[in-house]
């Protein structure tokens, strides 16, 4: 339908801490939403309807940092930390999807489960293997979701098995998927370079994509301080440095002219923060995966509230949960831990601004996403909260509340640019 009508409880932040509730009706028209109504104009009565009536309707949410891969091992692995992770459980996984069979079958599963989830929008992590990032791409194409997938880039710091032989055989296979996916024509899931992280690209490498970035207009997505051994690591393959994110900034690749994704950001200091502000870096906090690996606890409220670009990543396997509402929950609880034990001043975050974190702030990366406003995509999730009902009367803000920590809830429809995908 081109133009149709949207009724239902429909719950945005348009800032952070601030949750906005309104029942009513809203016009959707060539995939945006024109305007809300609280009771239906008579000139709007032969409109088609979509009613659903009484039920919460949120933005979709925007996962700004996900692994596809690695959802095959998802909930194992939760008693090591980063890099033992990664050598032991990470890379021997990432590695079978050299089979163009494996690839297709791990993929369909993982594209089920991120369509019946409330997820619209993504940034993805796949893997060195050019056909089996086509693969991926290909899924979430016909799908009906929105984002960003990127094929690995990673010539050192890893085994012999899983590993790009060079920068030369690196870029040629970059370029490869790139002109593939471009011969396609599918526009609605994009490329984004990807290398690692810094201490698995070599100097020669990070430049030679930060060239490619700029030559195609490309964004770029990686790790930032997650993990302090890692940040000693990156000081000591780059001692011409003075912080982690200049090892991604000297080659073009730390926001501006690139639009950039990077994900953790849990000690970064003064220096690295200022120049993710001034750069409109975007942060993706990944609060389930931080407290699984044993990374810590990221600054989240004082990045919100300071203004810098930030929104929510589940860090599948990292994280546990594709269930992005379970990582609200779980930025809440972190930020409580951080305030009580770490720094006082930063107060906790609350539902208003978890929620602002899963929509309007991760979904400003991928442009007017994320609020239910004239001119904005139509992503939605209509909430189903049936099974959560009690003989109490809740709030439209208490019910999303419990449907994000009760869990049990269910999504009864999901738009992506104002098509119907579930």
């Amino acid at each position: 339908m081109r133009v149709y009508l949207v009724r239902g409880v429909f719950t945005d932040a348009p800032e952070p801490g601030k949750l906005r509730c309104r029942e009513g009706y809203l016009l959707v028209e060539d995939g945006r939403c024109c305007a809300f109504y609280p009771t239906l104009p008579e000139a709007l009565r032969g409109v088609p309807l979509l009613d659903f009536s009484h039920q919460l309707i949120t933005p979709g949410l925007s996962d700004l940092h996900l692994h596809a891969p690695q959802y095959s091992y998802c909930g194992t692995a939760m008693d090591l930390e980063l890099m033992d992770w990664l050598s032991r459980y990470t890379y021997p996984e990432e590695a079978r999807y050299a089979d163009p069979d494996y690839a297709k079958s791990s993929y369909q599963i993982f594209v089920r489960d991120l369509l019946h989830s409330a997820t619209t929008r993504f940034c993805a992590f796949a893997t060195l293997h050019t056909d089996a990032t086509l693969e991926l791409m290909t899924q979430l194409e016909a799908a009906g979701l929105r984002g960003y997938v990127g094929k690995l880039n990673m010539n050192r710091n890893s085994p012999d098995y899983y590993r790009e032989p060079d920068t030369e055989c690196g870029m040629a296979e970059t370029v490869r998927w790139l002109n593939e996916w471009a011969r396609r024509d599918l526009p609605n899931v994009c490329p984004m370079i990807t290398p690692r992280f810094t201490p698995s690209v070599t100097d020669d490498y990070m430049e030679a994509l930060g060239h490619l970035a700029a030559e195609r207009h490309l964004p770029m997505q990686s790790h930032l301080s997650e993990n302090r051994d890692e940040i000693q690591w990156v000081q000591s393959l780059c001692p011409d440095t003075s912080f982690y994110g200049e090892t991604y900034a000297r080659y073009g690749l730390f926001g501006g002219d690139c639009p950039t994704v990077m994900a953790h950001c849990i000690y970064s200091g003064e220096a690295e923060q200022a120049l993710m502000r001034q750069n409109g870096v975007y942060i993706a906090h990944c609060p389930t995966s931080n407290e699984n690996v044993i990374a810590g606890i990221a600054p989240a409220a004082h990045y919100l509230r300071d203004g810098y670009q930030i929104g929510l990543g589940s860090d599948v396997a990292g994280g546990h949960t594709l269930n992005l509402f379970e990582v609200m929950t779980a930025a809440m609880q972190v930020s409580k831990l951080r305030w009580r034990y770490v720094d006082s001043s930063e107060s906790p975050l609350t539902l208003a601004e978890a929620f602002y974190l899963a929509t309007t702030g991760g979904g400003s990366f991928f442009g007017k996403v994320g609020l239910f406003e004239p001119g904005y995509e139509f992503d939605a999730v209509v909430l189903d909260d049936a099974a959560l009902k009690n003989n109490r009367a809740f709030s439209p803000a208490e019910r999303l509340e419990r449907y994000a920590y009760l869990g049990g809830g269910k999504t009864a429809a999901k738009f992506v640019a104002g098509v119907r995908v579930l």
